[in-house]
């Protein structure tokens, strides 16, 4: 468990704490949990979040847990420099929705010597480092990586995998639109599930091991049916397609023939 550091021994100088994991990990719990014990410590807090993240509270910062607090939305992250002039800990929750410019902010918040508290996901629904995170990472002095259970095999999960059609690279949503997954499982569920060729030439040169792995289907036209049988190219055609699960006849003429 991550065990605060007393405001009395930066000297003037701040530091910055990012809490990060795929979603349903309880990153925002965490994230409420330091604030809720700065609070009561009597410190001056201010938290702020993307104003883009609508899905429980305008004006909230909300768990999945549903446990919330007081925040102020934020459009442009270089406003929140200016608007935590009169606080000493800063929180700023889904960090991967702000724009470059939010580690600039928190780089500057901590040099005022300001404690803050980031929270976000490390990587989008493809496995990807999201968004400024990667950097926000970069220049933390601590970091605190939480894991979610994988919903499918009940082991640690840090992927998060969309589970509704969109290439959309933010796409907000709950447990109707993400699934947190562990590793193996994730790597399952991005798998290729089929291949599809529009012409024997292009499965020709595909590596049968590739093959293997994806069930693949091939269209086939009545022109490319018509070579002399055993000729070289009548060969080709027919070691093409046989690395093919499926043959499909673009008409009626080609299945007949």
């Amino acid at each position: 468990m991550f065990l605060e550091r007393s405001m009395s021994q930066a000297d003037g100088i701040g530091w910055i704490e990012v809490i990060c994991g795929s979603m349903f990990s309880g990153k925002t719990e965490e994230l409420l949990r330091r604030v809720k014990r700065a609070k009561i410590a009597k410190q001056k807090i201010k938290i702020f979040k993307p104003k883009k993240d609508v899905r429980y509270d305008k004006k909230k910062v909300i768990s999945h847990d549903q446990n919330s607090i007081k925040s102020k939305p934020v459009s442009d992250s270089r406003k929140i420099i200016k608007l935590s002039e009169k606080f000493e800990v800063i929180g700023i929750d889904e960090a991967q929705f702000f724009d470059d410019s939010i580690v600039e902010v928190c780089n500057e918040l901590a040099n005022q010597g300001k404690r803050v508290i980031v929270s976000g996901l490390d990587m989008d629904y493809k496995g990807k480092p999201f968004g400024p995170m990667p950097n926000l990472l970069a220049i933390a002095e601590y970091v605190t990586k939480v894991h979610a259970v994988c919903s499918k095999s009940g082991k640690m999960a840090s992927y998060t995998h969309r589970i509704v059609e969109s290439d959309d690279l933010i796409l907000l949503g709950d447990t109707k639109k993400y699934q947190a997954l562990s590793r193996k499982e994730f790597i399952k569920s991005n798998q290729i599930r089929a291949t599809f060729f529009d012409h024997w030439k292009s499965i020709e040169n595909m590596d049968t091991e590739v093959l293997k792995t994806t069930k693949s289907f091939c269209l086939i036209h009545s022109k490319e049916i018509n070579h002399p049988a055993w000729s070289s190219l009548n060969k080709r055609v027919i070691k093409a397609l046989q690395k093919s699960d499926n043959v499909i006849a673009n008409s009626r003429f080609t299945k007949e023939h």
